[in-house]
Formats: C-alpha cells, structure tokens, sequence
C-alpha cells in the first residue's frame, strides 16, 4: 500500500509541479519508520480528508470545525489505515451521515499544516491527503459531534471567497479548473 501512496504521489507531482516542495515532505514522511499513519506519531502524521461534491459538481459539503472554528473540508486521522481514499471515504460517512458516496481514486489535494494544541495533544502537523468523494442524489446529511455545522456551498463563490481557508480556495480553484477541462 506505501508503494500505492508514493505513486500516487509522484502521480500528483506531475500533475501539480508547483507543489514539488509539498510532495517531497509528504514522501519523506512515508519513508520515516516510525508509522506515520498513526495520530500518536506527534511529529507529524498522515491524515485523509475529502472534497465532498455534489451530484451536480456545483456545491461542495464543508463542515464547521468543532476544534479549529474553520469552515474546512470533511476529514480526519487515518488511524493506522494505509489506505487514505478508504479512509477518506469513511471520514465521509461518519461527519456527513450521507450514504451512497463514492471516492475517486487519485490524490485532489495535499495540505501539510499545524494543528494547535488541544487538550492534552501537543502541537503537531497533519499531512492531509485530500481525495474527491461524489455524492449521490439525498442530500441530507446529519451533523456529527466532530462539527458545529455543516453546509453545501457553491465551489464558484468559494474560489473567490476572501474569508474561505486557502486551501480551501485552492481545492475550489483545482475543482473549477478540472471541470473547464471535462
């Protein structure tokens, strides 16, 4: 499966070589033999977040982060799954309630930043790894204890969104552009 994730990788590399820098620190943590698929790897881990798009490729499913206060992406720790689109898919369906959802193989998205200190966990930096997840027709999610909020929001008014988080401007802007080229 690691051979999996640094093809993907390198995949992505080509695709987007403005963020070689990003994917050569996203290699070098596969290669670290401590597991960096584990949360309590606290120099840094891997975690696996989706652009939840609806049917209509018009709107995407943010949540309002409980923790950071932040309208993001819906995702979450790997704990311990190598798999990271698998894992996408499942932070999917555990913080959205949606059934029927189905994961596009190919990396969309990498973000490498720091988490605040919460609670007892330390600071430390996530690895996100973002995938496109589709939705089905139900709309209708459920909002888990992992968010404030949830909300469908239209990827066009994001993209230009100057209070939006950046990357989350970057994944509109990477979204819009896939969809000009299909």
């Amino acid at each position: 499966m690691d051979a999996e994730l640094a093809s993907a990788l390198t995949t992505y590399a080509a695709r987007w070589p403005q963020e070689a820098a990003t994917v050569a620190l996203f290699h070098m943590l596969l290669g670290d033999a401590e597991n960096p698929f584990l949360r309590e790897r606290l120099a840094g881990h891997f975690t696996a977040s989706c652009w939840l798009v609806s049917a209509d490729g018009a709107r995407v499913l943010l949540t309002h982060h409980r923790k950071l206060g932040l309208w993001l992406q819906l995702g979450g720790h790997a704990d311990g799954q190598r798999d990271l689109s698998a894992a996408a898919l499942r932070e999917a369906e555990e913080e959205s309630g949606l059934t029927g959802l189905r994961v596009e193989p190919a990396i969309f998205d990498l973000d490498r930043h720091r988490i605040p200190m919460h609670k007892a966990v330390p600071e430390h930096w996530h690895y996100d790894v973002r995938f496109i997840v589709c939705a089905g027709t139900d709309e209708a999610y459920t909002i888990s204890e992992e968010s404030l909020d949830l909300a469908w929001r239209n990827i066009a008014e994001l993209a230009v969104d100057a209070d939006a988080d950046p990357s989350v401007r970057r994944m509109a802007g990477k979204w819009l552009a896939r969809q000009a080229e299909a």
